[in-house]
């Protein structure tokens, strides 16, 4: 398999490690019980065992209201010592903290990408955002806001959590992956000083399409979020991407050798009330907030610590079943990604991965083994202290 890395280096880089800014107090809510549910039970703050099974705890983040009513975040931790299936090289005294951001129609569940940083030496948190997976409520639509800078509370409530457990604030790794690719770029931004790294895995930093479809998608998109923000838009679903997540099939033929007992070809096992097939409609209100956070992309941000990228070699976005979709990134343009990732800030690595797939730590075994491979090779160099 041959992989390709590219960086973008400047003769100094402002990567300072400055504490992690403290949120307004007004902005964060009492760490107290609050309503699940109109004149319902409370919420537990506690750790609780997840639905990922041994050595995976959850707890709720109690947020403000909005206009829809109640509102939490969700912060899953990774707790090696609980987990059968743990790497036995895995330090006992971890030196970083890493979290994760999902994308769009998802939610935390890489139960393999928390068992590598945690061997990296990483204590592991996913955030479910505001009406994503865990923290979707019955009377919520789905991950819809109208600002991605919404998020900057869901965030910084989990980070109130991370620094009273772990006392690393300063040695924070944020991980994101396509739409939280995006969120976590546009934070990092906002918040200099705040991060030891950045790793985004396929972040969607730009709308797939030439630049006049794009131009003349956002202004429909801004009219319709202004006349009908919460409309479900009628957009083509192949599933492809979902098909291509819940592994092989007969339809596939007869399945590799050596495939066996790999997640990718068995299928990654997600919950289908949060990562949904066909996925959760996309509404007016939340693709223009997005197309808000791609402008500011475009304009070119100033992440101030060093920044993965990692993306497929290729990608296809044929409408039909082929076989070497399995191989690319059906979701996402990877030529957008490269581009747009060198406006990230002053020290960019880009990892192109042959036989990738949209997400690329839920790609092939031998796919992912190279992943590990390059950010345990980058986590050397920027993250891990000598």
């Amino acid at each position: 398999m041959s992989n390709s890395t590219e960086q973008v280096r400047p003769e100094q880089v402002n990567n300072t490690t400055e504490a992690i800014p403290e949120l307004a107090p007004e902005a964060i809510p009492e760490a107290a019980p609050g309503p699940m549910e109109p004149n319902g039970p409370t919420v537990d703050i506690g750790w609780h065992p997840d639905v990922l099974g041994p050595g995976f705890v959850n707890r709720t983040l109690p947020l403000l209201d909005d206009d829809e009513g109640p509102v939490v975040a969700t912060l899953v931790r990774y707790v090696p010592a609980d987990d059968p299936e743990a790497f036995p090289e895995t330090p006992t005294a971890p030196t970083f903290v890493a979290l994760w951001l999902h994308g769009w129609n998802d939610y935390f569940h890489q139960r393999e990408l928390a068992r590598v940083v945690a061997r990296l030496g990483g204590t592991f948190y996913g955030l479910d955002l505001r009406k994503y997976g865990r923290s979707l409520r019955e009377w919520q639509t789905h991950g819809y806001i109208t600002s991605l800078s919404t998020y900057d509370e869901d965030i910084h409530a989990a980070l109130a959590i991370i620094r009273q457990e772990t006392g690393l604030g300063t040695d924070l790794v944020l991980m994101g992956h396509s739409t939280g690719g995006l969120t976590a770029a546009l934070w990092a931004h906002r918040h200099p000083g705040a991060l030891r790294a950045l790793v985004l895995d396929a972040p969607w930093l730009d709308l797939q399409g030439s630049t006049i479809f794009r131009a003349l998608g956002t202004q429909l998109v801004e009219t319709l979020s202004r006349i009908s923000p919460t409309t479900a838009l009628p957009l083509p679903e192949t599933g492809i991407y979902g098909r291509i997540l819940q592994g092989w099939t007969e339809d596939d033929g007869e399945r590799p050798e050596g495939s066996e007992g790999d997640p990718f070809y068995d299928g990654w096992n997600t919950d289908p009330r949060w990562r949904t097939q066909p996925s959760f409609p996309i509404r007016p209100g939340w693709l223009a907030a997005v197309r808000a956070g791609h402008a500011r992309v475009g304009e070119g941000l100033q992440v101030t610590c060093p920044v993965l990228v990692l993306t497929s070699a290729a990608t296809n976005f044929s409408p039909k079943w082929l076989p070497e979709l399995r191989g690319v990134d059906t979701v996402l343009d990877i030529e957008q990604i490269a581009e747009r990732s060198l406006r990230l800030g002053p020290l960019v690595t880009l990892a192109r991965f042959e036989g990738a797939i949209h997400d690329v730590f839920l790609s092939r075994r031998d796919v992912r083994e190279a992943a590990y491979a390059e950010l345990t090779r980058w986590f050397g160099a920027y993250v891990l202290r000598p």
